[in-house]
Formats: structure tokens, sequence, C-alpha cells
């Protein structure tokens, strides 16, 4: 059998196409690059003999290793993903991941001039698989890094669940005494368009020219390449599925700007943590990397039934998101909303098994008020509390980490409504909500 990047002649009823054979695991069919660059898939069926003009053989990539340099800074890289430490091989049309600071380099030399940098892979993986166990070996690493010096640290990871992790290390890492920036990308190295690059050296700016110390988000500010916004870590949310500037704080403002070709940072938040000035300030370093597994979110709808609600009475924590100010279908406006009876009962079952139950809205802007409608005063009367203007991804990531380390559940309860790593603003004014009103279309 031929080996990805093997130069094959394909040889069908009809006619026979040469090219090199190209990895393909998505589709039942061959895909070969022709002497143009065009790709061609071939159903396997309609094949009749494959044969192998010429074995690929693998070049070794030429390694040229980082030289330390003295009075920089030093960066450690954490990898969770392939994308944006990855290079396409276009011999195979395979994707290579580029994980140690060797291969760093030759991606993104720039980084080199900035700091010095340590690259190690965490876990390679889509971030849609990502597990409460993987935030652990994040946390483990990144205490083990500024352990050993690190002057900042970028975690690269998938985009999609990017934020429910820079929550969940903000609220495990306490005191940090150096900055944890996520970085992601939209596209990926093949493309011209790719962002991983840009994201990289703003991020490493970011740490290097600045006295900000704790968790934040590097990623575009728009979809040109100018600019990289640092992202609050409770705060900031993935709102377009494609574009660079995907990622925008939610009822918050952006920690800071990052000019891609100056390089310089322009702070935008009048409040921030920073590093301590006193050597001693990692003493104070804390990890408390503990999540509770048995935690959820539910999302209310038209037509909902009681044991949608019921079904989560084993659970220890979960997060309704609710409509508008915090509203569930627990109602009786009409016989056709009868069974709304039952829906209400199944909640405050689920709360007297045990189940600590928060409310938030899947509105992205603004807070819940469980005190105007009546279905959410009978909601909070019963115990359901309200999750202010936290994300729910958020309000899913505290309630695991607060059930996960603390034991008392009237302790818990009250931790759920207080600001503890800026993911609850105390007062929240029409202008804060950033309804569109600091924000570029999102149009195209």
């Amino acid at each position: 059998m031929p080996n990805p990047g093997d130069k094959v002649k394909v040889i069908l009823k009809d006619r026979a196409i040469e090219g090199a054979l190209i990895p393909n695991e998505e589709t039942d069919s061959l895909v070969i690059k022709l002497k143009s660059g065009y790709n061609v898939g071939i159903e396997k069926s309609k094949v009749q003999k494959i044969e192998v003009l010429m074995e690929h053989k693998a070049k070794e990539p030429v390694r040229e290793k980082p030289k330390f340099k003295p009075g920089l800074p030093t960066i450690s890289i954490l990898h969770t993903g392939g994308t944006i430490a990855s290079k396409v091989d276009y011999e195979t049309g395979g994707v290579i991941a580029r994980f140690e600071p060797e291969e760093l380099l030759a991606n993104y030399p720039e980084l080199f001039k900035i700091a010095n940098i340590k690259s190690r892979l965490v876990s390679k993986m889509f971030s849609e698989d990502m597990r409460f166990g993987h935030y652990k070996l994040m946390i483990k690493a990144i205490e083990d890094e500024i352990k050993a010096g690190a002057d900042g640290i970028i975690l690269t990871h998938g985009t999609d669940t990017l934020g429910y992790t820079s929550a969940a290390l903000a609220f495990a890492l306490e005191n940090l005494p150096i900055p944890i920036i996520l970085v992601g990308a939209q596209r990926s190295s093949d493309r011209g368009s790719n962002d991983a690059a840009m994201n990289l050296i703003c991020a490493a700016n970011f740490i290097t020219k600045t006295d900000f110390a704790g968790v934040a988000i590097c990623m575009h500010e728009t979809s040109e390449d100018t600019s990289a916004a640092i992202l609050p870590a409770c705060k900031t949310r993935k709102l377009h599925t494609s574009r660079r500037d995907a990622f925008r704080a939610v009822n918050d403002t952006i920690i800071a700007k990052v000019d891609f070709k100056t390089h310089k940072v322009a702070f935008v938040a009048k409040g921030y943590e920073k590093k301590a000035a006193k050597p001693d300030a990692k003493k104070n370093f804390a990890a408390r990397p503990n999540f509770e597994e048995k935690v959820a979110i539910l999302k209310c709808h038209p037509n909902m039934f009681p044991e949608q609600f019921s079904f989560f009475k084993d659970y220890k924590g979960l997060v309704i998101e609710g409509t508008g100010l915090g509203q569930a279908p627990t109602g009786v406006p009409n016989e056709l909303c009868k069974i709304h009876e039952e829906n209400f009962k199944a909640i405050e079952e689920v709360i007297k098994s045990g189940t600590v139950v928060v409310m938030c809205s899947q509105c992205i802007f603004g807070k819940v008020h469980m005190h105007v409608y009546s279905n959410a005063i009978n909601l909070a009367n019963i115990g359901v509390i309200p999750g202010e203007d936290m994300l729910s991804e958020t309000a899913f990531i505290k309630l695991a980490w607060l059930l996960g380390n603390y034991n008392d559940k009237d302790e818990i309860k009250s931790f759920m409504g207080k600001n503890l790593r800026g993911e609850i603003n105390e007062r929240l004014l029409l202008d804060d909500a950033n309804l569109g009103r600091t924000l570029p279309s999102m149009k195209g």
C-alpha cells in the first residue's frame, strides 16, 4: 500500500491520474495532489489499481537551536492544541505539529527577539474534548513553570472552549505572580489569513512590556492584522464561529490593546492585577485545582418538560440558562401551560436533593433580575441563586470550582453571588454593557 507523500498513478476505468497521495481521514476517498497544486478526490470503488511511482522520503527539518540571550525575560509556552503550533507539509498535505523551541523558531522567529522561549506539550487535543482533568494538567504545568522561574506563560488552546479554560485557570490559580495568557487561532497555518503568529507575538509583547499579573486572553481585536486585544479571563465569549476577531468582552471592557507593528501596549481597563514587587511574591501563590465533575448547564426554551429539570437531581450543581431577566417556563397563564406546575416542582425537588442551582441569562449582555417577574421571584424563593451578570459558562466553571474546594453549601451559595475573579460587576450601567456601542460590526 502506498503511504502519504508517495507519488502514485491511480488507474481508473477510463483514465489514469498521477500525483502525491494526501492523508484523508474525513471521507472514504483517495485524495491526490496534482502537479498543478490542486487536489482531486477519487472514490475508492472506482479505483482499479494504484502504482507507486516514487516513495516519499521525509526531509529532516533544519533545526536551529535557539540561543539563550542574557537580559531577556523567559516565557514558557504550554501547548494543549495543534492548530496554533502547526505547519502544513505541502508534499503530503498533512499538518505537522510544531511544539519544540527549535520548531517554533522556524515558524515564529520574532518570538525569540522578544524573550527566551521554553516550550512543551501538555495535551494535544481539540478543545471541545476538554475535561476538568485536563485543567489539572495545565495547572500542574503552570505551577512547574512558575517554580522554574518563568516570567510569563502563554497557553495555546483551541478556540471553542477557550473561555471555559480561562475562567477555570482564573479561579484555580490564586495570587498569581506572573501573567498567564491564553492564545488561540481561528485560521489554520496553511491559510494566508492565519492569525496564530500575530496572537502569539502580541501575547509575548504584552507579557514582557507590562506589569500585569493574572489570567487573560490574547486574540485579534479586529479582523485586520493590526492589533490584539487582551481580554478578561471570566468575561470573554467567542461570538463568531470563524472570524479572527470572534472573542469579545461581555459586560466588561478589554484590558489592553497591543499594536502588532509597533509592539506598543495601551491599557484600556482602569484597574488590573499587577506583578508584586517583592522578591518573595511567589510564596503567596497557591493552586486549588479541584473541580466537581457533576455540574451541568441547562438552556431554557419553549415547550420544556419536568423530566428535563429532574434529570439533574443526582448532580451537585446546575446552571439554568434562563430567558431574559432570568425566567424559566414555570408559570401557568392558561390551560396549555398546566405542565409548567410540574416544571416548578421538578426544580424545587432538584434543590431539595442538595443540588446548588444558579440562574443566568441566555442574553449576551445585561444581568439577571429575579425580583421583577413572578416566575423568577418564585424560583428565587425556593433557592435558585441569581447569577448576576456572569456568563453562563463562567458560572458553570465557578460553581464546579466552588463545589470542588468547599464543603459548606451555604458558603458556596454565598460565594456564587460575590465577585471573586472579576466575573461579576457589582454595578452595571447601560453604557457598561457594550451593547454594540464599542464593538465593530461582525458582518462578513
